[in-house]
């Protein structure tokens, strides 16, 4: 049994954070897909290093000590503003070029989440609006949708901004741009799904709530510590809530048919 901190949110709780939201936005990699197969991306670090090296030569210790292909993004981008004038930005593109190449061959592979297809479904069902909200690239996410037929559940895909790797999360930029996807959505009508404390940050940024999706009972206590609306270790009882929203929204059509 997990201690109660520990322990993810029932049904009921979540039936009630569902129906106080008008659209759902996701992240990509852990909630719709195991994007690497939980592999460490150590080799696409390495690869950015090599190429910046040629370009920059010695690189800043930060960046020889990230193994992040995200992490990496971002102390290059540091390293470029913390250097003369002169030095020429084209490392940071190829670095991004670098990690999108990677994601392009990830998705061909990558193992979709238990029960994220039926949870789409229902949540369509609900008129939820839906949106992918991502650090990757939004060409590799829009592959790996239209491979796995799932791309018309989806409105938009808000990803890697290509130019400037701060925007990522925890920067609010994709979830605000997610919000104006659905039409400059009031934020309090928004949810976002994750599994990074990161993807936490970005929401409460940007003023959404946040539903934390881990199976790492550390990161879910922390996320539940740092005020994550709530936390699941599956989606099973997230299909309970919204399973019986559908029924509750059924039966209040049905009344409202026969009282007319």
């Amino acid at each position: 049994m997990w201690p109660l901190s520990g322990r993810s949110s029932g049904p009921r709780a979540l039936r009630q954070l569902l129906h106080g939201v008008d659209a759902v936005f996701f992240d990509f990699d852990g909630p719709v897909c195991d994007l690497f197969g939980r592999k460490p991306t150590a080799h696409i670090a390495e690869e950015i290093k090599v190429m910046a090296r040629l370009e920059w030569g010695a690189l800043d210790r930060d960046v020889e000590d990230c193994h992040d292909s995200h992490g990496i993004l971002h102390r290059l981008r540091d390293m470029l503003d913390g250097t003369p004038a002169q030095r020429c930005r084209e490392p940071l593109d190829e670095a991004n070029t670098i990690v999108t190449r990677h994601e392009y061959e990830a998705v061909n592979s990558a193992v979709q989440v238990p029960d994220v297809e039926r949870l789409l479904d229902v949540l369509t069902d609900l008129r939820k609006r839906l949106v992918v909200v991502s650090n990757n690239a939004e060409e590799p996410v829009q592959r790996y949708l239209e491979r796995t037929d799932l791309q018309s559940r989806f409105e938009a895909v808000c990803g890697r901004d290509p130019h400037e790797p701060r925007r990522m999360k925890p920067h609010p930029d994709a979830v605000r741009r997610a919000l104006t996807a659905v039409g400059d959505m009031d934020p309090a009508k928004a949810l976002l799904v994750g599994d990074q404390l990161t993807d936490l940050q970005a929401a409460k940024a940007a003023g959404i709530r946040f539903l934390g999706y881990t199976q790492d009972r550390r990161r879910l206590r922390r996320m539940k510590q740092h005020g994550a609306d709530g936390v699941v270790a599956s989606y099973a009882p997230v299909l309970v809530a919204a399973r019986a929203l559908v029924d509750d929204y059924s039966c209040e059509r049905r009344l409202q048919t026969e009282s007319k």
